[in-house]
């Protein structure tokens, strides 16, 4: 029961504001003052929902089928770059404005070539996603191994610690709280390139779906393929912000 006051206390205006919003919504469809085509009537988007909820589960598999190994490969690059380039001076400063060069490319000026360099669209859609994702993670990477306190590294040095316990002990723990916070914000940048790559080009997926729909004029499915898609990316967020909060939970 505590927890439930503690939810309540927390988010009350949260609820509000949406609540709000849905009953704008509903006044402005049932009243006819917005577009009826494009603003389709509340019980129509729960039709929908009703009726496309299988496909709309598949289409999140196909979402998570590519978004996963995009996750992955974009963190493995960016802490291992990262850690190096945060741990040695010399390649940083030679390396840093050519990494900060690329990263201000945006990855959509790249979809061309990677469609016609990539054997399959699959793979076009991955490189596009790391890419446009990697560098939030990267280069918090550099800035948290960079501002390490250096009483962690004098310790670390009474200890005896080096290579890879050193690394592992002291240096990416203390260096957590910005690598985490970087990925969280490469999370965001994931979602947005994912729905981007989907909406051109693929047979499955959330942001295909909206697409499709979208395309043929039912808007009733598209309002549903939407307010689900924004369901499950708050939902996959929010268990990232528990694991984050978890994961720091040594800091203030």
């Amino acid at each position: 029961m505590s927890k439930v006051k503690e939810l309540c206390k927390k988010y009350w205006l949260t609820v509000i504001i949406f609540t709000g919003l849905i009953l704008l919504y509903v006044y402005m469809t049932e009243k006819g003052i917005a577009n009826s085509y494009l603003f389709p009537t509340v019980e129509a988007i729960k039709k929908s929902f009703a009726e496309n909820k299988g496909l709309m589960f598949i289409n999140m598999v196909s979402s998570f089928k590519l978004i996963i190994p995009s996750i992955i490969i974009s963190l493995v690059i960016a802490l291992t770059l990262g850690t190096i380039l945060g741990m040695s001076a010399k390649l940083r400063d030679a390396l840093h404005p050519v990494i900060y060069m690329f990263s201000v490319i945006p990855s959509i000026l790249l979809s061309p070539f990677a469609l016609l360099l990539s054997p399959n669209f699959w793979v076009a859609s991955l490189f596009l996603i790391v890419y446009g994702t990697v560098w939030s993670t990267l280069f918090a990477t550099i800035t948290g191994i960079m501002t390490i306190d250096k009483r962690y590294l004098d310790k670390a040095a009474t200890l005896e610690l080096h290579g890879i316990k050193k690394l592992t002990k002291v240096i990416l723990p203390a260096a957590s709280p910005s690598i985490i916070a970087g990925f969280v914000n490469s999370l965001r940048s994931t979602f947005v390139m994912l729905v981007y790559a989907e909406m051109y080009g693929a047979q499955y997926g959330m942001g295909f779906f909206v697409k499709k729909y979208a395309e043929f004029g039912i808007y009733s499915n598209t309002w549903a393929g939407f307010i689900f898609m924004v369901i499950v990316l708050v939902i996959v967020m929010q268990l990232f912000e528990m694991l984050k909060k978890y994961l720091l939970k040594w800091t203030i």
